[in-house]
């Protein structure tokens, strides 16, 4: 019987609060006055999900593949990079097994709106909803996203060859 190879990856990511921006989460774009600053949509939990996967099959981190400043990610939806990103894993013949997750946001209320964020990064990794797990939490009021200055987001994920 052949031996299964499985790798754990994690990530992490923040971006400023900022007005005259939407708000995008997990691929889902959330009511709020502001939303985060960033050369792409600036979605800080796909871009930890992104990073969990890469680290996971030892492949560099995001900037490697999308740079900021390549014209060609200028806004463009966190959730095709996903895509992208869970191919370059499918190239290297790993499958994602599961991802679990954290949004940190002092507001606005997340708790609505997990279920259709791990539907949204399920889809964009063709695995079943029931693979991915987001959770939301605050910072009871500490630091920068305490204060209501920023968003970020961990991520974990189990891949197997």
């Amino acid at each position: 019987m052949r031996e299964s190879h499985m790798r754990i990856g994690i990530g992490w990511d923040v971006h400023k609060l900022v007005r005259g921006r939407k708000l995008i989460l997990g691929g889902v774009n959330i009511p709020f006055r502001k939303g985060l600053a960033g050369y792409s949509d600036a979605d800080v939990l796909t871009h930890a999900v992104i990073d969990s996967l890469l680290g996971a099959a030892a492949a560099g981190d995001i900037g490697s593949y999308f740079p900021t400043g390549n014209p060609k990610y200028k806004n463009i939806s966190s959730i095709k990079l996903l895509e992208k990103a869970a191919g370059i894993i499918r190239k290297k013949r790993y499958k994602v097994v599961n991802v679990d997750s954290t949004v940190i946001a002092q507001e606005p209320r997340l708790t609505p709106y997990t279920d259709i964020m791990a539907r949204t990064i399920a889809k964009a990794l063709k695995i079943p909803p029931s693979s991915v797990n987001v959770k939301a939490k605050t910072e009871d009021k500490l630091g920068y996203v305490g204060r209501g200055m920023a968003i970020s987001a961990q991520a974990v994920c189990l891949i197997q060859r």
